[in-house]
């Protein structure tokens, strides 16, 4: 039980300090820090978010409430890293500003939907979403500490469909689960909860 408690309040910790970072990097931006501490926050932060998960799954608590926590936290930190790439190196989305807005929408979109048909936004931890976080890491990692943007491209194509496929688990679903892997897992859920 103690161990429990122990890895519960370690997952909540890792969280928390992706949450301490959004508002950092904004004052970074600000204050004219050095690339290298962009990078670093981002490494930070994408390692906490790994981490918060392992313990929390490891250890059997994966609740809800940390789960969803996670999820916010990840849109709050991903946004402000956007934020200081976007204040840094606004020449690398002058082709792609459209799409992002596209993703930020359905973002939104997405959480509407889940809000509306659950009572509770969406924390499916999915497969493509995992993926989109990779590379929306290596991008803007790549960005940050190079000033290389090549990368920008695929990480909008993948985020794309990371969407599409969050906004169908949504549709599928019938009642609210997190950790849903795919769009076939909750069609799969779905046809449990029929029989």
């Amino acid at each position: 039980m103690r161990r429990q408690r122990w890895a519960w309040a370690a997952s909540l910790a890792l969280t928390l300090l992706r949450l301490a970072l959004a508002p950092a990097l904004v004052l970074m931006v600000e204050a004219q820090a050095p690339g290298w501490t962009f990078a670093a926050a981002l490494c930070t932060g994408f390692v906490s978010d790994v981490f918060d998960g392992v313990v929390a799954r490891r250890f059997g608590v994966a609740t809800s409430f940390l789960r969803r926590l996670d999820s916010a936290v990840d849109i709050v930190f991903y946004v402000a890293v956007a934020y200081a790439a976007w204040r840094l190196y606004p020449a690398a989305f002058g082709g792609i500003k459209w799409w992002v807005a596209v993703i930020v929408a359905g973002e939104a979109v997405n959480h509407v939907i889940a809000l509306r048909k659950f009572g509770r936004e969406p924390s499916y931890h999915a497969w493509s979403a995992k993926c989109w976080g990779l590379l929306l890491f290596l991008g803007l990692f790549l960005l940050l500490g190079m000033g290389v943007s090549s990368l920008l491209p695929l990480v909008i194509g993948v985020g794309l469909v990371a969407q599409l496929e969050v906004l169908a688990i949504t549709l599928v679903l019938t009642e609210w689960q997190h950790d849903v892997p795919s769009v076939w897992h909750a069609y799969r859920a779905r046809q449990a909860t029929a029989n």
